[in-house]
C-alpha cells in the first residue's frame, strides 16, 4: 500500500469518526460519528454536504492537473449505476444553464448523449468541464452524488476534504 493511499484511508477514517481534535478540544457528539464513508454520506443531506463542499473544491485550491486523473480514477470505480446516476446530474444542471446534452456530447466528445449509455471515460469527462467552467455545479453533484469523494486517492484532495468536513463536523458540536 502507498503512503497516498494510506494517508486518504485515515483521512477517510478520521471523517467517518468524527475527528475534529485539532481543532479544539476533540470531543464529539455521538450523533457526529460515523462507521465509514459511506454512513456519513446516507446520514448527512444533501445540504450539509453541500455546505460542507462549497468552499473547499474549487480550481483555485486543487489545481486541474492534480484533480482531472483523480477524478478519471474515482469514476472508473463507481458502480455503473452510481455512474450514470452521476451523468444525469451533471446533465441536469447543465440543462438548467441552457447548455444542452447533445451540443456538450458534440463539445466534449462523448461518445453518447444519453447518461445511462455513458462509458467513465465520457462521465470523467463531464465533471473536468464542470470543475474548470462551472465549479458550483461540479461541487452540486458531488453533495448530491458524494459516492465519487470515497475513490479520490490523491493525498491533496484528500486532506482538503478532510479539512473541510472536520470544520463542518466541529460546527455541529
Amino acid at each position: 500500500m502507498t503512503s497516498s493511499e494510506e494517508y486518504k484511508r485515515q483521512i477517510m477514517k478520521d471523517l467517518a469518526g468524527g475527528n475534529v481534535e485539532s481543532l479544539d478540544d476533540g470531543t464529539t457528539d455521538s450523533t457526529t460519528e460515523y462507521e465509514n464513508f459511506d454512513d456519513f454520506a446516507q446520514r448527512t443531506t444533501t445540504d450539509q454536504r453541500r455546505q460542507l463542499f462549497g468552499r473547499s473544491i474549487h480550481p483555485d485550491r486543487i489545481p486541474s492537473s492534480q484533480m482531472e486523473p483523480e477524478l478519471q480514477k474515482a469514476i472508473a470505480q463507481i458502480k455503473p449505476n452510481e455512474r450514470d446516476d452521476v451523468a444525469r446530474a451533471f446533465f441536469k444542471h447543465f440543462k438548467s444553464r441552457g447548455l444542452d446534452d447533445r451540443h456538450l456530447e458534440q463539445q466534449l466528445g462523448l461518445s453518447t448523449h444519453h447518461a445511462s449509455r455513458m462509458n467513465a471515460d465520457d462521465v470523467s469527462k463531464l465533471a473536468s468541464f464542470a470543475y474548470h467552467n462551472h465549479p458550483d455545479i461540479f461541487r452540486e453533484v458531488l453533495a448530491e452524488q458524494p459516492g465519487i469523494i470515497k475513490f479520490l486517492s490523491n493525498p491533496v484532495v484528500a486532506g482538503i476534504l478532510g479539512i473541510a468536513a472536520a470544520k463542518w463536523l466541529g460546527s455541529r458540536k
